[in-house]
């Protein structure tokens, strides 16, 4: 299995590398994954304070935000509070922001460029985002699933490892990009999933809405501790490992019988309009 890998905000391929590191090395050891990384296409500067927090620079983000959607809203998000459900507190999140809005064509370049990433690697087959690159991998399920419906296009994503994620989003009205919740939209990404985050994180309401619009039959969910970061001492890594040498053989053997089953309905599809043209 092949993983593009997007890094949260304000990250960057190389820094996404060293951030994964211990895990995608102990994965690639058991022989159970490759990686490529990718990137935001938005050079950015870190915000006032946070210089040094967020790794070598260049630093980069999925979304051009010079329209909004700036660091003061992830501040708001990490206010809220802990007695109301995940969907309302992204609710009121997007509700607190809606004088910074952001443009549907930001968002819309953002998905384009994330397809073709998967376009560029024809091996990818699954994905593995952090923060605001899982909210990204989200979309791009769901955008997927979208364009198969619309085009024909064939969904690439089959598995999905999610990292202090927050729900995909969709558009709505004439410019506003909102998140897709579980008590309004229901399940929207329906292939399996393996969801990693920590109960001390501060954005824990965004993780667990997006656990809920995945499908829980094929969902797994892992606690590591620790706040909104990538784990990475000796302990965590290798019971992450543990777990995704169950689920990855699984997610290749669903794949493979599905792939069968298509494979079979095409041939049973092709034989039937070789008849109907004989006749």
């Amino acid at each position: 299995m092949k993983f593009l890998c997007l890094p949260g905000a304000y990250g960057s391929a190389k820094n996404f590398r060293v951030q994964l590191g211990p895990l995608a090395d102990e994965l690639e050891r058991r022989g159970l994954a490759t990686f490529a990384y990718s990137q935001g296409a938005h050079e950015v500067e870190p915000p006032a304070g946070w210089e040094d927090y967020f790794g070598a620079r260049p630093l980069y983000r999925f979304l051009d935000t010079r329209h909004g959607d700036n660091f003061e809203n992830l501040r708001r998000l990490r206010h809220m509070p802990y007695s109301i459900n995940a969907e309302d507190a992204i609710r009121m999140f997007q509700d607190t922001g809606k004088g910074d809005d952001w443009h549907q064509p930001v968002w819309r370049e953002a998905m384009d460029d994330v397809i073709k990433k998967v376009d560029e690697h024809p091996d990818v087959d699954a994905v593995i985002g952090y923060s605001e690159g899982a909210m990204v991998g989200a979309s791009l399920i769901v955008e997927e699933g979208e364009q198969e419906r619309r085009t024909g296009r064939k969904r690439r994503i089959k598995f999905a490892v999610f990292i202090s994620g927050s729900p995909p989003l969709k558009f709505e009205g004439e410019d506003r990009v909102v998140a897709l919740l579980a008590d309004q939209s229901g399940v929207v990404i329906d292939i399996p999933t393996f969801h990693i985050f920590g109960c001390n994180d501060a954005f824990m309401g965004g993780a667990v809405a997006l656990y809920n619009v995945c499908d829980p039959s094929k969902s797994a969910m892992f606690d590591h501790g620790l706040g909104h970061i990538v784990p990475r001492d000796a302990e965590n890594v290798r019971m992450l490992a543990d777990i995704l040498e169950k689920l990855i053989p699984e997610v290749e053997g669903r794949s493979s019988r599905q792939g069968e089953t298509e494979s079979e309905t095409d041939k049973s599809t092709a034989g039937s309009e070789t008849s109907e043209s004989s006749a």
